[in-house]
């Protein structure tokens, strides 16, 4: 098929690939526009343009893409099917009844659960047992659109935002693929979606990952998971910010208000929750990079009775 592939971040480029790979022609790649990044503010291309340019793919790159000029550029690369996975604008009807076989979107979870920006994370931190990638016909509503096919991944105990991330955009890529080759022989019965049985998987901001110890344990310790890499979840100490990576549930109570480190051990520490104790296990404090906890403990000496967070003492 001739596709024209919109997409902007990692989780869309191993569907590009996949697409060449698999020998479709992809005339156009659309993309978000360049963004100035890191202290030097130097101008950074999306993945999705990285993989284009390497591959001699033409790639356009629209403030709006629903501004007319924009819809009317594309009509320059004339395609079969649009692919459109985490492109991070909205199409219009103009662009979405362009190409014959319209345009279809992965999205990762098993729709209609996890409509919105973030389903990734969100499955992590709710605790679900299993995910997936769903491909979509897309119609003008938020991820409301006809399921054309879905694949299911499990998720494991230890599963974060990021190996979930990985394990989706491999499974989707594969399924993408599947599922043109199906379309083209006319296998694919569209399903209506029906109402979504989850809460919109917003969009993921730094403040989210602030651990608030009046919380369970066992849902602090999904929180880090599912924040793992981006943005990732924090606390405080002694005042400076305190990225925690790993961590443990135990379902022990110390009689300690939440927050209070509890015990100091060899290679972590305990710290008392709403609900149970987490033994932290990696963490990462400013100007240094991430460590496991015992290494840690032998450059920076923490006391038991130590509270964490925004305290007072710490002028938080």
């Amino acid at each position: 098929m001739r596709i024209v592939f919109m997409g902007t971040p990692d989780f869309s480029v191993g569907t590009l690939e996949a697409l060449v790979a698999a020998g479709h022609e992809v005339v156009l790649a659309v993309t978000q526009p360049d963004k100035p990044r890191g202290r030097g503010k130097e101008m950074q291309l999306s993945p999705v343009k990285e993989c284009a340019v390497k591959h001699g793919i033409p790639v356009f790159q629209p403030k709006k893409i629903r501004e007319p000029e924009n819809v009317e550029f594309l009509k320059n690369y004339p395609a079969d099917i649009s692919v459109v996975i985490a492109f991070g604008q909205i199409l219009p009807r103009e662009i979405l009844e362009m190409y014959p076989y319209g345009c279809i979107n992965v999205h990762a979870s098993l729709l209609p659960a996890y409509r919105g920006a973030a389903p990734i994370q969100w499955a992590v931190i709710n605790g679900e047992s299993e995910s997936g990638v769903t491909i979509m016909q897309m119609d003008e509503g938020l991820d409301t659109g006809d399921m054309l096919a879905k694949v299911h991944v499990p998720l494991e105990e230890k599963e974060t935002g990021g190996s979930l991330h990985d394990k989706l955009a491999e499974a989707g890529a594969a399924l993408c693929v599947e599922t043109l080759d199906r379309l083209k022989k006319g296998e694919v019965t569209p399903e209506k979606q029906g109402e979504t049985t989850t809460a919109y998987a917003r969009m993921l901001k730094k403040e989210m990952g602030e651990i608030d110890w009046e919380k369970p344990a066992r849902e602090t310790e999904r929180l880090i998971r599912g924040l793992n890499p981006w943005p990732s979840a924090y606390t405080y100490w002694n005042g400076k910010m305190m990225k925690v990576w790993d961590a443990e549930v135990l379902e022990t109570e110390s009689g300690e208000k939440p927050g209070t480190v509890t015990v100091v051990e060899k290679d972590s520490f305990l710290v008392q929750t709403k609900e149970g104790q987490l033994r932290i296990l990696a963490l990462q404090i400013p100007g240094k990079k991430r460590m496991d906890t015992g290494a840690f403990l032998r450059g920076y000496p923490v006391q038991k009775g130590l509270c964490l967070g925004r305290t007072e003492e710490a002028g938080l």
